[in-house]
């Protein structure tokens, strides 16, 4: 018996997962992206765009092409930080959180819907190890 490529496996299901998500949430006319990003945002908090980068798991040049994106479509803005003024802070707009909160009522169906492929006590497993495995940080 071979040992599966985990590597392999847990990309196709990321790859997966986040094709579905992405094709939920455009229903209501965004990205899984965006909508981590406005996430992130919702408690009105300016973050960097390093800050949300690192964050979310994504290099600063991807973000940086996100938010520019986001700032066309009006959901976010870039302001100067009030205690640092070199320093740039990405807010949520009102546009945001009104898309924030149709988001995340999607999304929160989107993950149940996925839950309920799992028992109770495979989806706590499951997101033990991920998160252990997450941990690592190689």
């Amino acid at each position: 018996m071979t040992t599966p490529d985990l590597a392999l496996l847990l990309e196709q299901a990321q790859r997966q997962v986040s094709r579905a998500l992405d094709r939920t949430l455009g229903e209501v006319g965004a990205s899984a992206e965006q909508w981590r990003v406005l996430e992130r945002l919702a408690d009105e908090e300016g973050r960097s765009i390093g800050e949300l980068a690192q964050n979310l798991s994504m290099n600063p040049p991807t973000m940086t092409k996100l938010i520019d994106r986001m700032v066309a479509g009006g959901l976010v803005q870039r302001i100067v930080d009030a205690e640092d003024n070199r320093r740039v802070l990405v807010v949520i707009t009102d546009a945001g959180l009104d898309l924030h909160k149709k988001l995340s009522a999607k999304a929160s169906e989107f993950h149940a819907d996925l839950a309920e492929s799992f028992s109770a006590r495979e989806t706590a497993q499951l997101s033990k190890l991920l998160g252990h495995l997450v941990s690592l940080r190689r």
